[in-house]
């Protein structure tokens, strides 16, 4: 596989473009199953395939399986400042150093798991309250500059699929057959 399919299984995402309302329920769902997804790929790991990173200069599944609810908390907390608040800045964090975090390393991966079921839950929850002027609330990202609520329910979907097919192609790749 080459290494731009190891690093984008499903290819890479883009802020800011349009979707229909089909695609606003299908986003939806991918982020409610999403959790369930990310279990049935890492089912029956051991520690040491836990601790495999998924590629080379990659995180090990087990970072990977703890950057999933670091990332979806910060996303969740920028979606209800830009409801809430008038146009705000929001604070970016580093996804890599939080990854090289003890927790991050070599922490138990049950935890994360729990708080990702209950954060996708909560978004799910989040989404599906918003009238349809709050999808437009405006946010600047540090880094990504001017963005919409709208925005954030696509990377949502798209995160959780792409980790989730780091694990799943990594585990093909290595022969190690789901549990």
């Amino acid at each position: 596989m080459p290494t731009g399919e190891l690093r984008y299984p499903i290819g890479p995402f883009e802020f800011g473009l349009p979707f229909s309302a089909h695609e606003r329920s299908l986003f939806l769902a991918q982020v409610a199953e999403a959790p369930a997804n990310l279990r049935a790929a890492i089912a029956g790991l051991s520690d040491a395939q836990l601790d495999t990173t998924y590629r080379p200069g990659g995180w090990t599944v087990r970072q990977v399986v703890h950057h999933l609810p670091d990332s979806h908390l910060n996303w969740y907390v920028r979606a209800k400042l830009a409801l809430t608040e008038d146009e705000p800045t929001i604070q970016p964090f580093s996804e890599n150093l939080w990854a090289e975090l003890p927790d991050s390393r070599g922490g138990a991966i049950e935890p994360s798991l729990k708080i990702l079921e209950g954060i996708h839950a909560r978004t799910v929850l989040f989404f599906e309250s918003l009238a349809p002027q709050d999808w437009t609330r405006k946010f600047f990202h540090p880094e990504r500059g001017v963005l919409i609520i709208q925005d954030i329910l696509p990377a949502f979907a798209w995160h959780s699929r792409h980790h989730t097919a780091h694990i799943t192609e990594m585990r093909r790749r290595m022969s190690w057959l789901a549990g």
